[in-house]
């Protein structure tokens, strides 16, 4: 009784953390050597594996609970608040930083339980599975590692030979893990199909299925494919989704007409132009053969063998030579030829004249002189206004009018058309007298 009373009291108050597991171990062999009968070790309930024996092609559900790895990290430092640390998962098949093909895993928020799920299949029996699960603490940046062992069997009976899948739009993949909805949708399958067998095969997000992520508004879900298989032929209910009426209102985006969906409208919104039917016993089986290895294929030699610590020496000074003297070099010469070609090519003002007709240096040089006394004249503005301008006569008198502008009198400020409007306000136009008067 002393003995059976010191192993509990040892593993009630050392729980084996990270830190004491050595001291703990210490405990237990001391006690092994004063204890005559034959005891049998018993590790704590944290640490132990634990060993699932899920069947081949059936939905196999694991849900990580957050209370359980609680025990693994220190609480809190005032008394009476209540635990809630944020812990987050990560699972990986052991020895590999991934986990199997066939498992997935969900968490949604690091205050929820993760959850492992997925539907093994017959290559897997036989073959225990480990799966490494580390807890992250974010509150005290601690982390637990605790293994679970996957033994997949066999059973006769499956798999079932036929299965249909469906997809449930107001529903995400860990609300349809849950046993209870499973249950719910399970029963309202078997009222439809009558089977006498049915079991859950295998379920998946519609996310992993190329569908996009709902807008967060009026509570959209996900959607998720759950795949059920049963003993019997499909009811005449499900087989009312291949009938040409419905496949015609499927091809116009509308909602096929079933008469057995009332049964899950309550709990579950089918998508019933998405609902898969297959007959396993028709379906032809193919085989792959592995193609022949080509030429490009290296030959299979083994593990790869890295080199040994003991490497010899290299030489790098061609290799500097071949990479940066010899583009240099190039370089440089072609910059002494292209500088010789600007700057010691050039031909004059004189050789260029020499060269250049007599005819067109006169034209030149004219051109030259009219641009710039054009330029000289626009800068000389200081003189009147010529009187081929201005009218020599009165049009209709055919008297001689003086010019308006005097020798002294400033016209440089003043424009053509103003003058002109200046001497029509001052010559008087007489009427003609009828010849009457």
């Amino acid at each position: 009784k002393v003995s059976f009373l010191s192993w509990h009291m040892m593993n009630i108050f050392i729980w084996p953390t990270q830190g004491n597991l050595v001291c703990h171990i210490t405990l237990h062999l001391i006690l092994l050597s004063f204890l005559s009968a034959p005891v049998v070790t018993i590790l704590s309930k944290s640490h132990a594996d634990r060993n699932v024996y899920p069947s081949a092609g059936v939905l196999f559900v694991h849900v990580l609970e957050r209370e359980y790895f609680k025990g693994e990290f220190p609480p809190y430092p005032k008394a009476g608040d209540s635990s809630n640390d944020p812990i987050t998962f990560n699972t990986n098949l052991k020895g590999y930083p991934d986990r199997p093909g066939w498992l997935r895993y969900i968490q949604r928020t690091s205050h929820s339980d993760g959850v492992l799920y997925g539907s093994p299949t017959a290559e897997h029996v036989g073959k225990p599975t480990i799966i490494e699960i580390t807890a992250y603490n974010k509150r005290t940046f601690e982390t637990a590692r605790h293994n679970l062992v996957i033994n997949i069997m066999s059973t006769e009976e499956f798999p079932l030979p036929y299965q249909a899948e469906f997809f449930i739009k107001n529903i995400n993949v860990e609300e349809m893990l849950a046993s209870e909805v499973l249950g719910d949708f399970l029963g309202a399958v078997k009222n439809v199909w009558q089977p006498e067998r049915l079991n859950a095969i295998n379920i998946t997000s519609a996310l992993d299925r190329g569908g996009r992520v709902p807008l967060p508004i009026n509570d959209l879900k996900e959607g998720v494919y759950v795949m059920v298989g049963a003993d019997v032929q499909f009811s005449s209910c499900l087989r009312e989704v291949e009938t040409p009426q419905n496949q015609l209102r499927c091809s116009q985006e509308m909602e096929p007409v079933i008469s057995c969906d009332k049964k899950f409208r309550a709990q579950f919104h089918i998508d019933w132009c998405k609902i898969s039917l297959v007959d396993i016993t028709k379906v032809v089986p193919v085989h792959s053969n592995r193609p022949d290895l080509g030429t490009g294929v290296l030959p299979d030699i083994g593990e790869y063998n890295p080199p040994s610590e003991s490497l010899k020496s290299r030489d790098y000074f061609a290799d500097f030579l071949i990479t940066l003297a010899v583009p240099s070099a190039v370089a440089l010469v072609l910059f002494i030829i292209l500088g010789y070609s600007l700057c010691c090519r050039r031909e004059g003002v004189e050789k260029r004249n020499m060269q250049t007709p007599d005819i067109q240096l006169v034209h030149h040089s004219s051109i030259q002189k009219s641009t710039k006394e054009l330029r000289s004249m626009s800068k000389n503005r200081e003189i009147s206004w010529p009187l081929s301008t201005l009218p020599v006569f009165h049009p209709v008198s055919g008297e001689v009018v003086p010019p308006i502008h005097p020798d002294n009198y400033e016209t440089t400020s003043m424009p053509l058309m103003q003058t002109q409007t200046n001497l029509q306000s001052q010559i008087q136009i007489p009427q003609q007298q009828s010849s009457g008067k």
